[in-house]
């Protein structure tokens, strides 16, 4: 595979794109000499621009819609690539590749037969345990790419991103914090926010600082406490990645910011509840979960919840539960005497 010249496609999620960031490592270290091209939503680039295994982001602008797409494919078509893969696998990657016509090319495939017995019937014929990281790194193997999960960090921030952090943990003065993601794009995927109350409280001595959307103005209800510092919806994707960068824990339903840990290489307790495909990969996280019956729910965790015990998948990990795992996480810390 001689001059080996790749394009990457990922558009979104912000945690399948996370994920997505090992892709050009594995190919580095197989070829180290390939050029690697990636193209993503706008919106995420900034997720990608940092990491040195990629040599040119490209970004879509999904508001200017098929003509947006068109016109980028325009320019990708004069790069000449080698080979394609197509992480993505929706409408406007199938768009993209076909226009493209890359010679070696491979898709990532979405196994629709087996989601479907999964969800509907809940027969699980997925590799075990899950892992989105895998099922996106594996086909690479059609190129001779032996599968293998490359280390942490995958996540690359910029200067202004971890000037910002520092910036805030030093204004508030804050050591060592615990992150909070206590939302979710669904509200079944969420950790009760009354669970959230009952765990800050079991640790008045521990900073926290929560990281949420702009959207997620539920969230608002946890700076009553004085250790908590609440950013939501004040942080881009780049300073919330770089604020977790600090964190010696993050504790997170299933969302992309669990993902920024994972790939930052951070220490993570996970709330896995309806849907089945946001699992992490690496042993650094810990993942909550209960083999419910009815589990998965829906592909996305929008549910509806047809356990009788509504919510059992989230809400029979108890507080108690989270703050014995907590609780070991600050004693290695308070052991090893690593200060951030």
């Amino acid at each position: 595979m001689l001059n080996m010249k790749v394009l990457v496609i990922r558009f979104s999620s912000i945690g399948d794109l996370t994920q997505a960031l090992s892709i050009p490592s594995l190919i580095k270290t197989y070829k180290p000499e390939a050029e690697i091209h990636f193209v993503t939503r706008q919106d995420l680039s900034m997720l990608t621009k940092n990491n040195p295994n990629i040599d040119r982001v490209w970004t879509l602008d999904r508001h200017n819609g098929i003509r947006g797409l068109l016109k980028l494919i325009s320019e990708l078509r004069k790069e000449n690539f080698t080979h394609l893969y197509d992480a993505h696998n929706n409408l406007r990657s199938l768009i993209m590749r076909t226009l493209l016509f890359v010679p070696k090319t491979v898709v990532r495939p979405m196994m629709r037969i087996k989601r479907f017995l999964l969800i509907r019937f809940h027969k699980n014929l997925f590799e075990k345990p899950f892992s989105g990281q895998r099922d996106l790194l594996k086909p690479l193997e059609k190129w001779g790419f032996k599968f293998f999960l490359p280390p942490a960090p995958q996540l690359f921030l910029s200067t202004g991103a971890r000037n910002y952090a520092e910036n805030i943990l030093n204004q508030h003065q804050i050591k060592n914090p615990i992150v909070l993601a206590p939302s979710a794009s669904f509200a079944l995927k969420r950790w009760p926010l009354e669970y959230w109350h009952e765990l800050i409280r079991k640790f008045p001595d521990q900073k926290f600082i929560v990281l949420a959307g702009p959207s997620d103005t539920f969230t608002a209800e946890l700076s009553i406490y004085p250790n908590v510092l609440d950013l939501t919806g004040k942080t881009d994707l780049d300073q919330s990645a770089a604020i977790i960068e600090k964190a010696i824990l993050v504790i997170s339903n299933d969302t992309g910011l669990l993902h920024f840990a994972e790939q930052l290489g951070r220490p993570a307790i996970a709330f896995m509840g309806p849907a089945p495909f946001g699992f992490p990969s690496r042993p650094s996280t810990q993942i909550l979960e209960r083999p419910l019956y009815c589990r998965p729910c829906s592909k996305h965790g929008q549910g509806p919840c047809i356990n009788p015990n509504f919510h059992e998948c989230l809400r029979s990990i108890s507080p108690d539960e989270v703050a014995a795992k907590v609780l070991v996480q600050i004693k290695l810390i308070n052991v090893a005497n690593l200060p951030l």
